[in-house]
């Protein structure tokens, strides 16, 4: 106060606050934004507490896997982990055909896939990743049993979001060509060539989370001093 008056701030000042104020509130919006982008996918455990399972007692699977899928929200660079055993296959797909009629018989080595984790006996404890590396339908079921466990439920169809994209660590060729799984579960069970399988903490999830913490921290970086420019 001079002589009785109030000194009031200069309006270009308040007007520079007021701009400062609003960039800063909208780099803290990309800095959230940028941070949940970054870490946005997600392992999807089939059939959930259930697993990947098929009773021969009564020839039904373990659960009904089409509702389990219909309550899934499945997007590029999520993983499908099937938590099995040696006696189920895990077949990807993406012929319609194919699925329909549980059989890789006339399957092309461009659309169809198995899975096995290299195990060659019957009874093994499995996990198994699939990475999601195709937008739009994609089709999963086991053929074991000529088929059988397929027509009894063991099969799902799921449809793949874009979401954030693919991960640079998933900008790889596709899995290996499938191989005939032998038809007498007397000799060995179903063998294929096995790629290799990212680890259950896969590389795309803790590629995504070190590009956040960067930006974050350079975000954060620039907030401060403009903060510091203000004050």
């Amino acid at each position: 106060m001079i002589n009785g008056q109030i000194r009031r701030p200069h309006s270009h000042s308040a007007a520079l606050m007021g701009s400062n104020t609003k960039l800063i509130l909208a780099l803290l919006g990309l800095l959230i934004t940028t941070a949940t982008v970054a870490t946005g996918y997600t392992n999807h455990t089939v059939g959930g507490d259930a697993g990947w399972f098929f009773h021969s007692k009564t020839n039904t699977s373990a659960t009904n896997y089409t509702s389990w899928a219909a309550n899934q929200t499945f997007s590029l660079g999520d993983y499908l982990i099937f938590r099995t055993t040696t006696n189920q296959t895990v077949i990807q797909t993406y012929n319609e055909t194919t699925y329909r009629n549980c059989t890789t018989d006339d399957a092309s080595d461009t659309d169809t896939f198995q899975y096995n984790g290299g195990n060659t006996d019957f009874d093994q404890s499995l996990t198994i990743e699939v990475p999601l590396t195709i937008e739009g339908a994609n089709y999963y079921f086991s053929d074991a049993g000529d088929g059988v466990q397929c027509q009894r439920g063991m099969a799902f169809k799921i449809l793949v979001r874009h979401g954030s994209g693919l991960p640079p660590s998933l900008n790889q060729p596709p899995p290996p060509p499938y191989v005939e799984a032998p038809s007498d579960p007397a000799q060995s069970p179903p063998v294929t060539i096995n790629g290799e399988s990212p680890s259950l903490n896969n590389k795309a999830a803790v590629g995504g989370a070190n590009t956040g913490v960067m930006l974050c921290l350079l975000l954060f970086g620039v907030t401060s001093s403009l903060m510091t420019m203000m004050w």
